[in-house]
């Protein structure tokens, strides 16, 4: 049973060294919202995650101030709302979006995710109606997130899905370009999405979850940055012994945080993520932590082993402290929201092939990075499929968040502010894969997925 002392010994770690629980998360089912009048179905969608979720702020802030842990997002993610809007007589799913930003408003909490569709194998009327809907829902609402999953181990990738979300991308850019194209930033496309994510833009509520759930996801790059200080020129076995002892103490602060928030909230406890989540602030990098074990610039010879440590010594360290934990687990590597990656993209050291190279080794993929708004949508296709081809051969959650900042050129930077920090425009393939692109279907699962 975990008391209140136990997170004593962390106080210098939230003092010092950034560590903070980044999200409170919880996860709604709208099944039973489903209804034959869209409009009917946004009113219902909005009165459950009202009536579920009026709580879940001042809760939070009061956990925050009790146990002086910072919980800097408090979040809520829905049912795939392709699952829900399908039973609607509609063509048009905005509104749904329209919903859960209205949902979000009167709640407070800083995120929605859920506007989603699930295509891995191929997609209905009504998750292609969403995904035409994305780039209008993104650019009409403030804090609405959306996803689509467009393959998996066990399915393969739908390259006709794969197409669409790079012409989405693209127009979601183009309509939120007086924003430096920041509609992207609240779209992720998955390989083996995983149901049960409290982090923002990919979060869904599972069909398999319960009705209500509650998902906390921990941060604390700056924390381990700081104990590798103490092993310096150490061999790597005491490197890696070290990053789990500090994730042992840093999921044991998320796993208090949840089963409170649990508690007074009358929610189910989910998950604790205790993915490494960087921010753009200085010391709060993973690139930093990389650095730490002795490259000179994250990105250099050496980046993707010392990633492949690090990933691996989170995760062994948060199972020992937690018998839940879930979501993604390991460690972020999003340029833009990291102070360390900023600066190596910058000077070239980092770039979009050494990224793809490091997702095969950490949690996600190749997030928040900025390419010149002239990239045309078959190359972002084209690398969400190969990002994607990642995730089903190694049969591991894998992610494009890409921003074609319209007007911007590599050079240039775009600033979207927060926690999203500032992406350098970064250079892509001039070479087309056009054709690549065009010929859709479906790339056939790997043979590992026969499993049964």
């Amino acid at each position: 049973m975990i008391n209140q002392n136990e997170i004593l010994s962390t106080i210098r770690m939230i003092d010092q060294q950034h560590l903070d629980i980044r999200t409170i998360t919880m996860g709604i089912s709208l099944l039973d919202c489903c209804d034959s009048d869209a409009k009917r179905a946004c009113e219902k969608i909005y009165d459950k995650i009202t009536k579920s979720a009026k709580d879940l702020v001042k809760t939070g802030e009061a956990i925050e101030a009790e146990f002086g842990i910072p919980i800097v997002n408090k979040r809520i993610s829905v049912t795939p709302i392709a699952l829900v809007a399908g039973a609607s007589d509609t063509e048009d799913y905005v509104p749904f979006a329209a919903a859960l930003d209205r949902a979000r408003a009167e709640t407070g909490v800083n995120f929605v995710g859920g506007f989603s569709a699930l295509v891995q194998k191929g997609m209905t009327p009504a998750d292609e109606k969403l995904i035409r809907a994305i780039p209008e829902a993104l650019a009409a609402t403030e804090l609405v997130c959306a996803s689509v999953n467009i393959g998996s181990t066990k399915a393969g990738i739908n390259m006709d899905a794969v197409r669409l979300m790079g012409q989405t991308i693209k127009e979601t850019a183009a309509r939120t370009a007086d924003k430096g194209g920041f509609g992207c930033a609240k779209l992720v496309v998955f390989c083996n999405a995983v149901e049960d994510n409290p982090f923002m833009a990919g979060a869904f509520h599972g069909v398999s979850e319960a009705d209500r759930v509650i998902n906390v996801g921990v941060s604390g790059p700056g924390v381990v940055h700081h104990a590798l200080q103490s092993v310096k020129g150490q061999p790597f076995d005491v490197v890696a012994e070290t990053v789990k002892k500090t994730a042992f103490h840093i999921t044991r602060m998320g796993q208090l945080v949840a089963q409170e928030a649990s508690r007074r909230l009358n929610v189910p406890f989910g998950i604790v993520d205790l993915s490494l989540a960087p921010t753009p602030a200085v010391g709060d990098s993973v690139a930093r932590i990389l650095e730490e074990m002795g490259l000179e610039t994250c990105g250099t010879h050496g980046t993707t082993a010392a990633l492949a440590l690090l990933n691996d010594a989170v995760k062994k360290g948060g199972v020992m402290a937690s018998s839940s934990v879930g979501g993604l687990s390991g460690a972020f590597i999003p340029v833009s929201e990291d102070e360390g990656m900023i600066a190596a993209a910058s000077s070239g050291v980092l770039t979009l092939d050494k990224l793809e190279a490091m997702t095969c080794v950490c949690s996600v993929g190749l997030d928040m990075i900025a390419v010149p708004g002239d990239t045309t949508a078959e190359t972002l296709s084209a690398i969400i499929a190969d990002e994607a081809a990642i995730g089903m051969v190694n049969t591991k959650t894998t992610a494009v968040r890409l921003i074609p900042a319209p007007g911007r050129k590599v050079g240039d930077t775009v600033d979207f502010g927060g926690l999203l920090g500032s992406a350098p425009i970064m250079p892509v393939h001039g070479e087309s894969a056009a054709a690549f692109i065009a010929r859709g279907g479906r790339i056939p699962a790997p043979m590992h997925s026969l499993k049964n």
